[in-house]
């Protein structure tokens, strides 16, 4: 993996949550920022938690880059399909 130069260091610092600079003082605006950031990886990471634990992507399972892209993109599709199978549903019924 190549080594990342300033530019993206201060991108990667600047959407990382922030530590309190006192003992238990965290300013409003840091604790905006703070629960954004939050909300966004929660939703970003359930949908690898749905994928990897459902539909068990862990590992690849054959050799190319092409056919474990389909399966991704297979898996993915599906993955859209369980977040909104309750919305589904009540559409059939």
């Amino acid at each position: 993996m190549p080594l990342l130069d300033r530019s993206q260091l201060h991108l990667l610092a600047e959407n990382c949550p922030r530590r309190t600079k006192y003992r238990n003082y965290v300013d409003e605006l840091q604790k905006k920022k703070n629960t954004t950031k939050s909300k966004v990886r929660a939703k970003v990471e359930h949908v690898f938690r749905v994928l990897k634990r459902q539909f068990g992507f862990d590992r690849v399972r054959y050799r190319g880059r092409a056919k474990n892209h389909n399966r991704l993109c297979a898996c993915f599709a599906l993955v859209n399909l369980y977040n909104h199978r309750k919305r589904l549903l009540v559409q059939r019924a």
